[in-house]
């Protein structure tokens, strides 16, 4: 009787490394999965920027055309 429980696991690898990977979990009966990053909205960054300060002011609309093109 096989009293061997599967277990999940996560692993950042290079992405040189991933295809040596496969190659070694399809030999050992493992599966594999890869997990992409999620990407942050706009509003996620923007909010981030803002959480961390990266805020400009403008005292006018010329003021802000010159710091766009500025």
């Amino acid at each position: 009787m096989n009293t061997l429980k599967a277990q999940t696991i996560q692993l950042t690898l290079p992405k040189a490394d991933i295809q040596m990977l496969r190659k070694l979990a399809s030999g050992m009966r493992w599966s594999l999965s890869t997990i992409t990053a999620k990407k942050k909205s706009g509003i996620e960054k923007g909010l981030e920027d803002i959480r961390k300060g990266n805020v400009y002011h403008a005292k006018d609309s010329q003021d802000l055309i010159k710091q766009i093109l500025g």
